[in-house]
């Protein structure tokens, strides 16, 4: 850890998203590589698009992303057409259902969702403004982004705070409704201030500072503590951003040394050591890198080195727990991840630590991106191929079972770690399979927030490939790995669930048996006489279900969301075989002794 800074040792403006040995890179770039040309002729165009725009900000403050979905089918809703002076159509796209936003009861303020998106859109549009001015030279692009920022000084404080359930407390923002939002909007308008700050009079800045940064900063974000949390590192680099570039000692101490909450706490208790985010969910461990990158790359231009070796970690992480078509599963609060989406934050990635495991993701884009034009190393050298192999990681609390090469290997990843707080899910065990090029057996992953089915499918324990007991969730728990290895062509994994319920106890052998055949043995042992149902998912279709009767299903969480369920006795075991998306043919075997049903049904997706 380096030493703590003064304003006064601070390098001359820009020193945010890039200093001045960063621009003239950046212009060399676009001089030498197509690539770089493609992606800053992009920005430019839309920096001319927004030189004849009129600046209209919004009246009022965005609504929580996760409110944006149709409350009937979960689905994300589209913009329809503008109905009014900020009002617009809302369309499911499920059935076409047309719904109109009540900006009197958060759940309903579809419109606030839409304002939210244009308040980030002008956010965007300062930075890439700023950026533009710097590759140019041509003051038109200061003086629109200079238009942004003392229209939102004059407005700022007129926004309400507000939450997501439009409460005015700490929690909320002004112009986003939690502290999240309008951490994510401050960083881009700091970032874009920075660029221009050559072209601001000091009455300008002074207007800025005071009238919406300052505010933003130390009124909005830093009352609301959280500890170690993705949300707590966008506020981080929100807070340091507004200190590296207004010279405030006070919100840098805060960002990267506050002991509680700061970027080093962050790093020491946040990252685990194995590079995963603890949340547990690969979506919140991008979004916490997207959050962190910001903050080390200011410190890094005003000489304070936070690319360490949990950052270094939680870039190399994703990569070692991809499944063989690069996608990451959906464990917890997040969906199904394709690494190749992330390829551009990897450009950063390479440029600090010059690791060739990052080379083969980069060339998997084609590097017209905003951080290949910032930092992207030119010539890129020889990559390694990422290797499947089976191994345990107790401290995440994962472990991989993989046979194979390339697309086609089969991989298998068992989960018995920590629960990951409040994104995380009550799956103890349960896995996801992948084989022959696409993911057979999946983790169900989540919502949008805001819609009744994410508690009442995606956070359930019957939607997870694993043990639930007397048709109840699981409760929060850690469990263990008790043994794992491999034995010539077998790789097995035995482990415990922990204490998801009381007086149950769950342990579960996985075996791998070359790359095509997969067994299970699930112990359960009990206080007393208890209802067991061990379920699996399967992508795809039925081809041969139990040959039973309708059964009905229970009127509880998770089970109403299943369809035509069928039950049959497996006291003597029953072969299953389903098609997958792919048109392969899985074959299932189940051996449940005495007192066994077998009940196949069609789940949610």
């Amino acid at each position: 850890m380096e030493g703590k800074i003064k304003a006064s040792e601070l390098p001359p403006h820009p020193r945010l998203l890039l200093n001045r040995k960063g621009i003239e890179e950046l212009k060399a770039r676009i001089e030498r590589y197509e690539w770089a040309k493609a992606e800053w002729e992009r920005i430019r165009r839309n920096a001319d698009r927004l030189l004849a725009e009129v600046v209209e900000l919004p009246p009022r403050g965005g609504n929580w992303w996760h409110w944006y979905a149709c409350p009937k089918h979960g689905a994300a809703l589209h913009t329809g057409r503008k109905i009014g002076e900020w009002r617009w159509q809302h369309i499911c796209p499920v059935d076409g259902e047309v719904f109109l936003g009540d900006p009197d009861h958060p759940d309903r303020d579809y419109d606030g969702c839409v304002i939210s998106g244009i308040h980030h859109r002008y956010s965007r549009a300062v930075r890439d403004l700023g950026v533009a001015y710097q590759i140019t030279g041509d003051e038109r692009y200061a003086r629109k982004a200079r238009e942004i920022l003392l229209a939102y000084a004059d407005r700022y404080l007129n926004y309400p705070l507000h939450t997501i359930r439009g409460e005015s407390k700490i929690g909320g923002g002004r112009v986003g409704p939690q502290t999240l939002d309008e951490s994510t909007w401050l960083i881009p308008i700091c970032q874009g201030m920075d660029l221009i700050w050559e072209k601001l009079s000091e009455d300008d800045r002074r207007e800025i500072a005071q009238k919406l940064l300052l505010p933003a900063a130390k009124e909005v974000i830093l009352p609301h503590k959280i500890g170690v949390h993705n949300i707590q590192c966008w506020k981080n680099s929100a807070v340091g951003s507004v200190g590296f570039l207004l010279g405030d000692e006070e919100l840098i101490e805060e960002a990267i040394y506050n002991p509680d909450r700061g970027y080093w706490r962050q790093m020491r208790d946040g990252v685990l050591p194995d590079g995963v985010w603890w949340e547990g969910a690969w979506g919140y461990h991008f979004y916490t890198l997207s959050a962190l990158w910001s903050l080390a790359e200011a410190a890094r231009n005003c000489g304070i080195d936070l690319h360490c070796d949990q950052l270094k970690n939680m870039f190399d992480a994703p990569l070692r727990f991809a499944m063989p078509n690069l996608h990451l599963p959906a464990f917890n609060d997040s969906s199904e991840v394709d690494l190749r989406g992330h390829a551009s934050i990897y450009e950063l990635a390479f440029a600090r630590y010059h690791d060739p495991l990052y080379v083969k993701l980069i060339r998997s884009s084609d590097r017209r991106n905003d951080f290949a034009l910032w930092f992207g190393v030119g010539e890129l050298p020889g990559g390694e191929e990422i290797k499947w192999r089976s191994i345990n990681y107790p401290r995440s609390g994962y472990c991989i079972l993989a046979r194979g090469s390339g697309d086609g290997a089969t991989w298998l990843c068992l989960k018995y770690g920590p629960h990951g707080g409040g994104h995380g899910h009550p799956d103890k065990l349960n896995f996801v399979l992948y084989a022959k090029g696409e993911i057979i057996a999946p983790d169900p992953g989540t919502s949008r927030y805001g819609v009744p089915i994410r508690s009442g499918w995606y956070r359930t324990t019957i939607a997870h490939n694993t043990l639930t007991v007397d048709e109840r969730s699981q409760r929060p728990a850690e469990g263990r790995c008790i043994i794992f290895g491999t034995d010539g062509e077998v790789d097995y994994v035995v482990a415990e669930a922990g204490e998801i319920y009381e007086g149950v106890r769950f342990i579960r052998t996985a075996v791998l048996i070359g790359d095509n055949t997969l067994l299970f043995i699930d112990q359960v042992r009990c206080d007393g006489e208890r209802t067991l149902d061990l379920a699996y998912h399967n992508r795809g279709s039925w081809i041969r279900p139990a040959a039973g009767k309708a059964w009905t299903l229970p009127d509880k969480p998770g089970y109403r969301y299943l369809r035509s369920a069928i039950i049959a006795n497996g006291d003597e075991g029953i072969e299953l075989r389903i098609s997958t998306g792919e048109g392969r043919k899985i074959g299932i075997t189940l051996m449940g002794g005495e007192r066994t049903d077998v009940i196949t049904a069609t789940g949610v997706g």
